[in-house]
């Protein structure tokens, strides 16, 4: 009966396939162990069919499971549950279940596929395989060395399976989790976070506890007895923590796997390692693989099989002999490379015949469906087109493609396809499977017109006759009759100007024709577009660009430039007799308005034959005349010359210049001849003479500013008889003007000395100038601030400056230059604008620019004692000069000595201090010389 049932839904199946129904894919959820009558969905609603239709259409239910797991509920068209449903019985070993059903409909006939996904539900509990479990640690064991735990297996999948572990209290050891995010299920290990001591605990006690990630959750225990070792101190050691290895599912038995090491610091048995497998949940590696114990060589060993198990998640431990042995772990990851023994298969499960030429892109032709029995790569498949067709492969869902239109189709070329498609699988080798499909396609107008070239570059020489054909443009049609029927019109304009009226277009044979003949020289370029129309309903068209490029001929002659061309001008040049070989005469300018080689220019030159050879050359790319050679006797004095000046045209034209060259004997003639007729190569541009004018400018204002700087510092060198002061060796100093001469000198009694010396013009703020007049009387008319006192100086120095005194011999004396001498006895202080080292420890003597002698003025300035301790030897202390200058407060004496012709006239002193002791010296003094005069008499 079952049987019966069974071939009776595959009947209708095949009914829906040759039917050529359209299928669909409808997706619903539930979750395992439901209650039967469990509402899955609903049909009618999916289908987008009325509920009340579904039991007049026939509605049926196929799938390919032994068990009738949902049915349909005609009445109200929902898909219910119709036997119980355990999803690790289903999909024992995969992350998502799935069951799929048919959903057949008649009147008229569809197919629909409908897929049901199975959601895990959290109905069992983490389990160890082993209740027990014992480990050997060492008590050298370090901290932070991690040990493997029993697997807990959980029969559910995703977040229901196995998250975390959970290990009792204690003080030695943790647990290591990794994992338990996503899909995945946790992992642990033992890790060592005290060192033990086996004489306090010979054995640890502890408790696995696995825990799901289920709400609520469920978890499984193993018990965990750790056994405490002694004394082995070093463990072994793998080269990689993690290996990993490939191996066909076809591997004959012996066909080695990967080749691991180990090594051991440690001598004799202690170093002497032995590799095994370790042996986890149900899956023992040594069942499949082999590993040599002392070598570490895996080999295959039972039958691998790719469909049961792609890939093996392998430990292998490798321990010592010691009395205490240890141990070090190691992951081997093989992975199991799938054989391809299996073609795609192809299925056609729904095809639209005819198909009219005008579908639209992604217009459904046909379902494809394609399966291949193998895994992984070599289960993966590929379909695609095998022949050429307007149609492409859509993929829709996994294995499931569309056929669908692809690009334009036409009737009037191919009025059917044969389309073959070919599914490959991605097995090495890859295994294929072809299945070929006629479709007939039904006509309309579809294609433009269309041009060969984007872009179509048409050529035609200037000055073509109007009406000449230049070019044909053609557009073809995909489509035939009517709807492959042509015309052809211009667009656009060029400048505002409507392209039609310079050119125009045959509109059925596309023959361009010129209306007017083309000057390059105006017109180099035209751009237009050109429309061609088909003769369908609705006509169709297309547009081309066209660059019509106008080609130059040589129809411009040469034109020769000024001043060889100016109207009326009579062209002379002169050459002198005395002109050697090469010497410039003229130089000839042109231009062509053509382009290219039609305006590629070259000279010559042509002149009268001469018993000595011709005289003259011209460069036939430059234009300069230039003599051949020197002049001779035999030579005419007067050359006409005719240069012609050629293009390179096809048809070369021509234009000529005549210069009549007139050789001077003279130099006088020469200098007439450019009097009058100036060379024009040799003349100056505008240009030139600017520049020279601006150079010119810009030179006599620097040789002028120049000038005046030169003339103000000797002005104020020489101005009024300039003064200088020269320092002796002696201690004093000498200031010279015109003829007279004066010495002044500091005396010894004084407490205090100042010399203050500042220009006319800015005397410092608060200083005091003393002016000396005629009847023994001085008068203070500004007062130096204590402030404004000057450095002393390095009594090795040397000083030239003017000094400018005014109105002396009219009973006043001006100190101007900007100098200040201040100290006390047998000091100097100075701030001299110029001054350089050159003198002795006692003074110092600079040579003043104007010689003081017989015939001039000076001062002589002494300061400090002429002595050791004592005044000047010509001076006398209390001795007042007739004519001096003080500055008040400062007591100091300044001799001044007037000496005219070279003679000692007057020897008058002046003491800084107050009026009655100045005129006290000077009677004294008066006294001494009255007496000196009697001396000299007798």
């Amino acid at each position: 009966m079952g049987g019966g049932r069974k071939t009776s839904r595959l009947c209708r199946l095949f009914l829906a396939v040759l039917l050529r129904c359209c299928a669909a894919q409808i997706s619903f959820s539930i979750s395992e162990e439901v209650d039967k009558e469990t509402v899955v969905g609903n049909l009618a609603k999916e289908l987008n069919v009325n509920a009340r239709d579904l039991q007049t259409r026939d509605l049926s239910l196929v799938s390919a499971y032994s068990q009738e797991y949902f049915k349909a509920n005609f009445r109200t068209g929902e898909l219910y549950v119709a036997a119980r449903i355990d999803r690790e019985e289903l999909c024992p070993k995969a992350t998502k279940c799935t069951l799929n059903l048919e959903a057949i409909l008649r009147s008229p006939m569809s197919l629909h596929r409908i897929e049901v996904l199975v959601d895990d539900v959290n109905d069992n509990a983490p389990r160890f395989v082993e209740e027990s479990h014992s480990l050997n640690v060492s008590e050298s064991s370090p901290a932070g060395e991690h040990f493997l735990l029993p697997l807990a297996l959980d029969a559910d999948v995703a977040a229901n399976s196995v998250k975390t572990y959970k290990l009792s209290a204690n003080e030695y050891f943790a647990l290591d989790v990794q994992g338990g995010d996503g899909e995945q299920s946790a992992s642990a290990e033992l890790m060592l976070i005290k060192a033990l001591d086996r004489e306090k605990q010979a054995a640890i006690k502890l408790t696995l506890t696995a825990v799901d990630g289920g709400k609520p959750s469920k978890s499984g225990t193993s018990l965990l007895t750790v056994n405490v070792l002694d004394v082995n101190d070093n463990s072994p050691t793998f080269s990689q923590a993690l290996y990993k290895a490939r191996v066909q599912e076809n591997a004959p038995f012996g066909s080695l796997v990967v080749q691991l090491s180990a090594t051991d610091f440690d001598e004799g048995d202690n170093g002497r390692l032995t590799f095994a497998f370790v042996k986890r949940a149900h899956f023992d590696p040594a069942d499949v693989f082999l590993i040599d114990a002392d070598t570490a060589e895996v080999t295959v060993k039972g039958r691998l099989d790719y469909e049961a198990q792609a890939a093996y998640d392998i430990h292998v431990q490798a321990a010592d002999h010691g009395l205490s042995p240890r141990r070090a772990n190691a992951k081997l990851l093989v992975e199991v490379l799938d054989v391809n023994d299996n073609a795609p298969e192809i299925v056609v499960t729904s095809l639209m015949n005819p198909v009219k030429e005008d579908a639209e892109r992604g217009s459904v032709v046909a379902l494809v469906t394609v399966t291949d029995k193998d895994g992984g790569k070599n289960g993966n498949t590929q379909c695609k087109l095998g022949s050429a067709a307007p149609f492409h492969l859509k993929s829709n869902y996994r294995n499931y493609y569309s056929l669908v239109v692809d690009g334009p189709l036409d009737r009037e070329e191919y009025a059917f396809y044969n389309v073959t498609l070919v599914a490959n699988d991605e097995g090495k080798p890859p295994l294929s499977s072809a299945s070929l499909i006629a479709i007939h396609i039904a006509d309309v107008n579809d294609n433009a017109p269309r041009f060969s070239e984007s872009v179509i570059n048409i050529y035609v020489k200037e000055n073509s006759p109007a009406g000449a054909t230049s070019h044909r443009i053609t557009a073809k049609d995909s489509d035939m009759n009517e709807n492959a029927r042509v015309t052809y019109a211009l667009l656009g304009d060029a400048n505002g100007i409507p392209i039609s009226s310079m050119i125009n277009i045959n509109p059925e044979s596309g023959d361009i024709v010129s209306l007017q003949s083309f000057d390059y020289e105006t017109l180099q370029t035209l751009e237009f577009k050109v429309q061609a129309t088909d003769g369908g309903v609705p006509p169709l068209s297309g547009n081309v660009s066209v660059n019509l490029f106008i080609l130059d001929q040589n129809d411009n002659s040469p034109r020769i430039l000024p001043p060889y061309s100016e109207h009326g001008s009579a062209n002379g040049e002169s050459v002198p007799y005395s002109a050697e070989a090469g010497y410039f005469v003229a130089k000839i300018r042109a231009v062509d308005a053509d382009s290219g080689y039609n305006a590629l220019l070259s000279y010559q030159l042509s002149e009268p034959k001469g018993g000595n050879g011709p005289l003259f050359r011209i460069g036939s790319g430059s234009g300069e005349i230039r003599t051949r050679r020197r002049m001779s006797e035999d030579d005419l004095k007067s050359h006409p010359l005719v240069v012609s000046v050629c293009d390179h045209g096809e048809a070369s034209l021509s234009a000529t210049v005549s210069i009549d060259v007139l050789v001077l004997e003279s130099t006088a003639d020469i200098r007439t001849q450019f009097r009058h007729v100036p060379r024009k190569e040799e003349s100056f541009s505008r240009l030139h003479l600017y520049l020279l004018i601006a150079i010119a400018a810009v030179s006599l204002v620097f040789l002028l500013s120049l000038l005046a700087f030169v003339a103000f510092k000797c002005r104020r060198r020489t101005d009024g008889g300039a003064p200088v002061i020269a320092a002796h060796p002696d201690g004093s100093w000498s200031y010279s003007k015109a003829t007279q001469q004066y010495d002044v000198c500091l005396g010894s009694d004084t407490l205090k000395s100042d010399l203050v010396l500042f220009p006319a013009a800015f005397p410092p703020a608060e200083a005091e100038l003393i002016s000396i007049h005629g009847g023994d009387t001085f008068t203070r008319t500004q007062t130096l601030p204590n402030s404004e006192k000057p450095k002393v100086p390095n009594s090795d120095w040397r000083y030239s400056a003017s000094l400018r005194a005014g109105g002396v011999m009219q009973s006043s004396v001006h100190m101007e230059e900007s100098s200040v001498m201040q100290g006390a006895q047998g000091v100097l202080v100075q701030n001299w604008p110029t001054a350089s080292s050159a003198a002795d420890a006692e003074g110092g003597e600079v040579s003043p620019p104007m010689g003081a002698g017989v015939d001039s003025n000076s001062w002589h300035f002494r300061y400090g004692p002429g002595g050791p301790g004592g005044p000047p030897q010509h001076l006398k202390a209390g001795d007042v000069p007739p004519e001096a200058f003080i500055i008040p407060g400062s007591p100091a004496i300044i001799s001044i000595r007037q000496n005219q012709g070279g003679e000692d006239d007057k020897s008058d002193f002046i003491t800084f201090g107050k009026k009655e002791e100045a005129k006290k010296k000077k009677k004294k003094k008066k006294d001494k010389k009255d007496k000196k005069g009697k001396d000299d008499d007798e």
